[in-house]
């Protein structure tokens, strides 16, 4: 709460250092938020890759029988089901791009590679942007920070050492990337320890720049198809899965209603869980061996609220930077919001790190973060319900597999 509030106070304070219109004010706030901007793309490329990486790493050591693949199964059907009712709404609300802003042509002033990395409508077909994916070298796409190349190494290493047979050997890369890991949460928790400063700047700069009034009708329509695309998951979406199964929605919510309230205050899955176990087992009446298994698992990987968040988030920011945003960037960015979310565990402030590191890496203009970063914190409550609803779901219908259970 004493965070929120000083993030709160720090946009405030930014808006009004912004409209005083005092020349060497600008400049000086200018300059940090190019130092953050700066620090943020330091730390994407290892972000990303890191965080996808040890995530489908730790798959073999969770073993790869039925129970995983139908966990995995449900847990990729239901997060890529979150991310494209978040593009829906996003074309059906359409936020608007903010004046400025939306005019400066960020797309020129990015490197060649990462403008190969955007979907446009003078570039060749769909077989020249693949080949413009698939790297030919592994230093290339860490020094350009190639988004989709990089996901795609962290994907085939991750799964690769899942694959590998247990032993010594195997066991020292895996906690070696784990290592690694915590020293980035150190470097992520001391980056977020100072972002005050960054979100005063970020603000005093576009409030220099945009109206208020515009800023908040934009920012505004932005909230309304996140929260929007999370009701949506949690009401409609993920009741019909449940109902696909032979489920009674009601029933299993009504069940797993404390841990999806507790995970609304304590906005932590993790710290949840075993109020989700519980729930699972005593008031649902899964089977413990399966409740044990897929639930440490879905923790882990199931991140339906934070898949449409990336993608939403990324579709806003790219479009106030003046980027393209054509069906086939929407596409595009789902994928990777599906592949980023299930990779998402652990990572400090989660989806919301992440989706920043994502927008460093192809040049966006991630001074729009800082003005979301405050409203997070109440994205964040309504995403982690979801996550844990979508949690019990998975459960719920792994435990039904292959008789669906139905409440007398």
């Amino acid at each position: 709460m004493k965070r929120t509030i000083l993030w709160i106070g720090a946009l405030v304070v930014g808006a009004v250092l912004g409209l005083l219109g005092l020349h060497w004010l600008d400049q000086l706030m200018e300059f940090i938020a190019i130092i953050y901007t700066r620090l943020f793309q330091l730390l994407a490329v290892p972000t990303i890759m890191l965080a996808v990486i040890s995530t489908f790493a730790t798959f073999g050591s969770q073993g790869s029988g039925r129970i995983f693949g139908r966990t995995l199964t449900f847990t990729l059907l239901t997060t890529l089901a979150a991310a494209v009712v978040g593009a829906v709404l996003y074309l059906i609300i359409a936020p608007s791009s903010l004046p400025q802003l939306g005019e400066a042509n960020v797309v020129e002033m990015l490197p060649e590679e990462a403008q190969e990395l955007l979907p446009q409508s003078d570039k060749p077909g769909w077989m020249m942007h693949i080949l413009r994916v698939i790297p030919n070298n592994v230093v290339k796409p860490i020094l350009e920070g190639n988004v989709l190349s990089l996901l795609l190494l962290a994907f085939a290493i991750g799964i690769g050492i899942s694959k590998l047979p247990d032993s010594d050997r195997k066991e020292i890369v895996v906690k070696g990337l784990l290592g690694l890991q915590d020293l980035l949460f150190l470097l992520i928790r001391w980056l977020i320890w100072t972002l005050p400063l960054g979100i005063v700047a970020f603000s005093a700069q576009l409030s220099a720049q945009v109206s208020a009034g515009v800023v908040a009708g934009s920012l505004g329509k932005y909230v309304l198809v996140v929260l929007g695309g999370n009701v949506l998951q949690f009401f409609v979406v993920l009741p019909l899965f449940l109902l696909a199964r032979g489920l009674n929605p009601l029933h299993v919510l009504s069940r797993m209603m404390p841990a999806v309230l507790m995970a609304l205050f304590t906005k932590s899955s993790a710290a949840t869980l075993p109020v989700t176990m519980e729930s699972a087992e005593q008031r649902l009446g899964v089977r413990p061996s399966v409740a044990r298994f897929v639930l440490p698992i879905c923790t882990t990987i199931n991140m339906n609220g934070c898949a449409a968040f990336i993608l939403i988030t990324s579709l806003f920011v790219m479009q106030q930077g003046g980027m393209p945003i054509t069906t086939g960037t929407i596409l595009l960015w789902t994928l990777i919001s599906v592949v980023s979310a299930v990779g998402n565990a652990g990572v400090p402030m989660g989806c919301y790190f992440l989706t920043l590191s994502l927008m460093s890496g192809i040049g966006a203009p991630v001074a729009l973060m800082g003005l979301i970063l405050p409203i997070y914190t109440i994205i964040d409550m309504v995403e982690t319900a979801v996550n844990v609803w979508s949690d019990s779901c998975v459960c719920a219908m792994v435990d039904a597999h292959p008789h669906p259970r139905r409440p007398s």
